[in-house]
């Protein structure tokens, strides 16, 4: 069985340095999926987070990518 690590709101932020107010409030609601990148243990209001989910979808995979123009 292969093991995740779980993180709280606070332990997230610090991780990818966005406030915890943004993760609650922007990330959670648009970006990470309930089930996917976070739960509720035990049906309460707590949310854990699932890093490895976080950390997976948060690199875009290789062939996405988009070219960045170069000034000249």
């Amino acid at each position: 069985m292969k093991s995740s690590t779980y993180l709280t709101t606070v332990e997230l932020s610090q991780r990818i340095r966005y406030t915890p107010a943004t993760i609650r409030n922007q990330l959670k609601d648009n970006v990470l999926l309930e089930g996917t990148h976070y739960f509720r243990p035990f049906g309460g209001r707590k949310i854990l987070f699932v890093w490895e989910a976080i950390e997976r979808d948060m690199q875009p995979a290789s062939g996405d990518s988009v070219a960045m123009a170069v000034a000249e």
